[in-house]
């Protein structure tokens, strides 16, 4: 069977899916999202891509972003990088503010908004251009030079970030954060209003699925250690407090954003994407997971189970 195949399989399947979910409405840019596209985006380490539906339109990545801020982070400093943000799961909602007060300002990882926002201090202190430079690495990432931020969502953001300014102002109290606290959820928000695709996230993430190294150019953007970290964080961290049930049903790292977008690598093998706005009740694709769960069960590929049949499956 070959990738198309599945993916049409899947949309088949998926097409009355009765669990479409809601899309974000908290952020004003975000609720004008029509809940019934859809599409899934894969790239093999072979260089291979296979899609199905909307892969093309772009639409805000969200949290996705912060996989990328933290990869431009750990690049930037290292290890040092651990001593102001964790590494386990939160088991609370993105934008638990009672966990980040028990923990003195430190959160709990990364791909939570606090520990988000504290990457964002990171790259302000390190970098010289901060917005520049990090969209320039993304768009080297994806090779799509037209990637950028959507100030319109960006601005949508902070019209409602009130939450995001508490933790900023509570990790400000703690020593936590180094610069203007405003001008780091600037930032932050910013880094949210992304736009790209599902084909630009297959694509940008494939370096995750290939020890460090992007695939297209054989350039290393991380070390193969420094990789299996961020691999290990989006598998236990990737969809906040549904991280678990994420991994026992798709069994992949990954990571979602509310803008209804998932990206997932199987290590050594593909990165793929799928959109899908509607969101369950974790903030996290409905549909996405579902349609996520389905191609991991059809073609074995999770990194818990038995070896994948890729030897089976018609690239062509």
């Amino acid at each position: 069977m070959k990738y198309n195949e599945i993916f049409e399989k899947i949309a088949a399947e998926l097409k009355d899916y009765d669990q479409i979910g809601q899309v974000a409405t908290y952020i004003p840019a975000l609720a004008k999202a029509n809940p019934n596209k859809f599409g899934m985006y894969l790239v093999t380490r072979e260089g291979h891509s296979y899609f199905h539906g909307d892969t093309d339109e772009t639409f805000s990545i969200q949290s996705i972003s912060k996989v990328l801020s933290l990869v431009y982070a750990f690049k930037l400093v290292g290890t040092d990088l651990w001593k102001r943000v964790g590494v386990e799961p939160s088991g609370s909602p993105f934008n638990s503010l009672v966990q980040l007060e028990y923990e003195q300002g430190i959160p709990r990882n990364p791909l939570i908004n606090a520990g988000a926002i504290v990457i964002c201090d990171i790259l302000m202190s390190e970098l010289k251009n901060p917005y520049q430079d990090f969209i320039k690495f993304l768009r080297s990432l994806a090779g799509n030079p037209n990637i950028d931020y959507c100030k319109t969502t960006a601005e949508s953001e902070k019209e409602c970030g009130f939450k995001n300014s508490a933790h900023i102002n509570l990790m400000k109290s703690y020593g936590n954060i180094e610069n203007d606290a405003e001008e780091v959820l600037d930032f932050y928000f910013h880094l949210c209003s992304i736009e790209m695709s599902c084909k630009d996230l297959a694509q940008t993430f494939m370096f995750l699925a290939s020890g460090g190294k992007n695939p297209v150019n054989n350039k290393r953007i991380i070390t193969a250690q420094e990789t299996k970290r961020i691999n290990s964080i989006m598998l236990l961290c990737g969809f906040y407090d549904e991280a678990g049930e994420f991994a026992f049903r798709v069994g992949l790292p990954g990571k979602s954003g509310v803008g209804g977008g998932i990206v997932a690598i199987y290590p050594d093998q593909y990165s793929i994407a799928v959109w899908s706005p509607g969101l369950n009740t974790k903030g996290n694709s409905s549909k996405g997971i579902k349609a996520l769960e389905l191609f991991t069960t059809i073609t074995q590929s999770n990194v818990f189970g038995p070896s994948p049949i890729f030897d089976e499956l018609e690239y062509e």
